[in-house]
């Protein structure tokens, strides 16, 4: 048996280690990041010919009603706090009020905190989106949920620490009511994708 030189049994040696190590520690796809894994897309949403791609954290509902022109749940901010809905309400051409009647009536279903008045937990603003008059407004306190909403004998369910982002939406064909309400922590995380979404139509 032919001996090998002692430079080579090293090599040879070091080799079948390393062959061990692999062995042992297979690299598996799976441990690899996915570059090419496409990115996560909210849904695209149209209204009278504009559209704005949602967050992909907002998850797309079949709409509980033939008013809602689309709904989506966002996911609480916090464990055990209900999740927050956001519900885009179409009701006809020229139907569902002016933007100061909906305003008004969102405030409605506010309580204030104690010792302060609706108007100091309420602000409104007015601004345009590609052309479109956009009336919006941000609430918190305590939310007064009915269900159904406008049924005169429904069951009010007093619901502290709640937040509405509203906007009317007046477009050609319009208005729709867009609405974003939850805990306020909840409705606090989704402001800024809201905000991005709504001014991002064209």
């Amino acid at each position: 048996m032919k001996i090998l030189p002692k430079w080579l049994r090293s090599r040879f040696i070091l080799l079948s280690l390393g062959l061990g190590v692999l062995c042992l520690n297979p690299v598996r796809a799976a441990d690899k990041p996915d570059d090419k894994q496409p990115d996560r897309k909210g849904a695209l949403v149209s209204i009278d010919g504009l559209q704005s791609r949602a967050p992909a954290d907002w998850e797309e509902q079949e709409p509980a009603n033939e008013m809602r022109f689309k709904q989506f749940r966002l996911p609480a901010a916090r464990k055990g706090e209900d999740n927050a809905e956001l519900v885009i309400f179409f009701f006809g051409t020229g139907q569902g009020g002016s933007a100061d009647d909906n305003v008004k009536r969102w405030k409605g279903t506010f309580e204030p905190p104690q010792g302060k008045k609706i108007e100091d937990v309420a602000k409104t603003e007015t601004f345009k989106v590609s052309g479109v008059e956009i009336t919006y407004l941000d609430i918190n306190g305590t939310y007064l949920s009915r269900f159904p909403p406008f049924a005169p004998n429904a069951k009010t369910v007093r619901k502290p620490n709640y937040r509405l982002l509203g906007a009317v939406f007046e477009s050609k064909k319009g208005p729709y009511f867009i609405k974003l309400i939850g805990p306020a922590d909840t409705v606090a995380h989704y402001k800024k994708g809201f905000d991005e979404w709504l001014k991002a139509f064209k």
